[in-house]
């Protein structure tokens, strides 16, 4: 296994709130329209997965498998050209402020290393600078 992980990123918002909107993917109503239509064929959730269908990439199902309050979501591929486990830890920074990661653990095979581990990191990252800029309230 591969893995990949964010630079840490600063939540202008109290860790309580942030997590209760990580760990319920029906959250992701609220944050549709940020979506460029032209990056996702398809966009699918309810309150425990996720699917989305990214050109070139693919179909990707994600499921929550693990909530730790306050602390962590983890999910693991369902559908998925390369299965991954994802996970998103936060922390309290004060009352009013945490910090967020975004961790991805990948079977990449180690003829396709070399060719995707740019992109996965880059993947990441961006997920993280996603997240980082909801509104958590």
């Amino acid at each position: 296994m591969t893995k990949f992980e964010s630079s840490v990123k600063q939540i202008p918002y109290p860790v309580e709130n942030v997590y209760r909107n990580i760990s319920d993917l029906s959250n992701l109503e609220r944050v549709r329209d940020r979506i460029p239509e032209d990056k996702l064929q398809e966009f699918q959730f309810d309150s425990d997965s996720v699917l989305v269908s990214v050109a070139p990439v693919g179909t990707i199902k994600l499921r929550i498998v693990e909530r730790e309050e306050n602390r962590c979501v983890k999910f693991e591929t369902e559908q998925s050209p390369m299965p991954f486990d994802l996970w998103i830890q936060v922390l309290p920074v004060s009352e009013t402020e945490s910090k967020m990661k975004v961790t991805v653990k990948a079977d990449i095979p180690f003829m396709l290393k070399g060719m995707v581990a740019g992109p996965l990191q880059d993947g990441v990252e961006k997920i993280a600078d996603a997240l980082s800029q909801i509104p958590f309230v």
